[in-house]
């Protein structure tokens, strides 16, 4: 029974989005209803506790909203701009074929995004991309999300795993980089597979009678750029750790991308567009704007990132001058939900934005009107994300109860630890996806898990180091089915109350992606 309460965060919101097809924004208020009552009456949680948590919630949704407005006014004044449209005619320079498009907007071009951003960005900069680009709402939608996977665990300059392994007793410089190394070796046998993944789904789901012919036609290729990642990720991490490995492994994909789509090498002679929407035209005229102008805002946003995150100065501003941290909500200690306005990736978006009209010497009426639209894609995710989070967060606190009991995660953990005994590496990723489907955050669910993965492996003798790494590259998967992730890169072009149709798109990814990290967590053991 306890375990079934337990697991309320992830049975309801499933049953309700996914099975009962609920749009989020109800399905999502429903299940924040159910998880509450339960932490109350089944877990004994106060309503002190609870209604600090709940604020926990809402703060952390408005620096959620912040991002999602950030990523849909670039876009937006882009658009004004004319910049999507000389984006996607350098795009169809490379190759009109939308499978290679996909894996250089979603898979490369959003692992750029996640080694620098992190936080759920990649998607609600990319899904809209690709929207651009002719793609179907729920196609760009569903990929986005599938395709942030791989880089997660070193997503926002090694967050996952400079913090979220922070609490270990072996923590440190040392540490980080063996487990990093442990997460390339990983995935260098799964996450290798992802951008075919992300042909299976796009030609499955949307393609018109030949799915499986038309993703096997492009195996040599996605697997060719699969190695190249995280085999470049594998030496990126073991010379120089974990802060730059998403970021220097997508930059070295984008180039052997680049260079053989370019000359049509291992793809297919055929172009596919099927995922198009029906009533997208191919603007055929050609753009007065060069280039590198057009990309000039997004190279703005990867710089401004990395300058925050790794220049000491830089850092300690953005995180100092406006800090609307909110800290022991209500007097409940540790109950505290951070955010530094200016090193909001939010924030670096809006920037990039204001630049984009200086840059392409458009006026500053392309801003004013894309910040309105903006604001009117986002006032029903408000609510939507508000619900979640609020749920999210009584779930993480729910140790903070008057019957002594440890919180609902934990006890998930301990049960699953029972259960798997000497085989827990094959359940180490698929705790680490769910850490990320319900909170959202790979960091989050390390830092939650990752001193039960600790215990576990050594009671039961394994190697500490891959059990950790097998967590890290779960949270990843995580991401793809995250419900706040879904909603956000949803509302970025306009799809509201279709979250459990991307969640079912995804779904099936993410359990693939967890096998195959057990497997290869498995297999690595072995040799070790």
């Amino acid at each position: 029974m306890l375990m079934v309460v337990a697991l309320s965060a992830v049975i309801v919101p499933f049953l309700l989005l996914v099975l009962l097809r609920m749009p989020a924004i109800k399905g999502m208020s429903i299940s924040a209803v159910i998880v509450i009552v339960l932490a109350m009456t089944v877990w004994g949680m106060e309503s002190l506790e609870v209604a600090s948590s709940i604020l926990q919630g809402v703060h952390k949704t408005l620096t959620i909203l912040l991002i999602l407005f950030g990523a849909l006014v670039l876009l937006n004044t882009l658009r004004n701009t004319g910049a999507v449209t000389r984006i996607n005619q350098g795009f169809q320079s490379i190759s009109q074929d939308m499978r290679v498009q996909l894996i250089f907007v979603a898979f490369l071009f959003g692992s750029l995004i996640e080694g620098a951003a992190g936080f759920g960005t990649p998607a609600m900069v990319t899904a809209p991309l690709m929207l651009a680009l002719g793609f179907q709402p729920l196609a760009a939608v569903a990929t986005a999300l599938i395709a942030d996977s791989t880089a997660v665990a070193f997503g926002a300059v090694g967050t996952p795993v400079l913090v979220g392994l922070s609490v270990l007793p072996e923590a440190g410089e040392a540490f980080y980089q063996d487990v990093g190394v442990m997460v390339t070796f990983i995935d260098l046998f799964s996450g290798t597979f992802i951008p075919f993944i992300l042909m299976l789904v796009l030609t499955l789901f949307f393609g018109k009678g030949k799915g499986i012919k038309d993703a096997m036609v492009m195996l040599p290729w996605t697997l060719l750029i699969g190695l190249t990642y995280n085999g470049s990720a594998l030496v990126y991490a073991y010379l120089f750790g974990p802060e730059f490995v998403a970021i220097l492994g997508s930059l070295t994909g984008l180039v052997v991308a680049a260079i053989t789509a370019k000359k049509g090498w291992l793809l297919p002679k055929s172009v596919w567009k099927d995922a198009m929407q029906e009533s997208f035209e191919v603007n055929e005229e050609k753009s007065e704007m060069g280039l590198i102008r057009a990309w000039f805002p997004y190279i703005i946003v990867v710089i401004l990132l990395l300058l925050t995150r790794i220049v000491p100065s830089f850092q300690e501003f953005t995180q100092t001058a406006i800090d609307l941290t909110w800290s022991n909500i209500l007097g409940v200690e540790g109950v505290t939900s951070e955010w530094q306005l200016l090193y909001s990736p939010g924030t670096v978006l809006t920037v990039a934005a204001i630049f984009a009209v200086l840059v392409q010497r458009k006026s500053f009426g392309h801003f004013g009107r894309a910040s309105k639209q903006s604001l009117s894609t986002i006032k029903t995710t408000a609510i939507t994300l508000g619900a979640t989070l609020a749920m999210v967060h009584v779930f993480s606190n729910s140790g903070m109860n008057i019957k002594d009991m440890m919180s609902m995660p934990e006890y998930i953990a301990q049960g699953m630890a029972a259960a798997f005994g000497p085989m827990w590496i094959f359940a180490a990723p698929f705790l680490g996806e769910l850490g990320s489907f319900i909170t959202g955050s790979a960091t989050v669910s390390t830092l939650t898990f990752s001193p039960i993965q600790y215990n576990i492996a050594e009671a039961t003798d394994a190697n500490i180091k891959v059990v950790l790494a097998a967590q890290l590259v779960g949270a990843g998967a995580g991401n793809m089915i995250c419900v706040h992730n879904v909603v956000a890169a949803s509302a970025v072009v306009g799809m509201e109350g279709e979250e459990g149709n991307v969640i079912r798109k995804a779904l099936g990814p993410a359990l693939v992606y967890g096998v195959l990290v057990g497997i290869g967590g498995f297999i690595l053991m072995g040799i070790l």
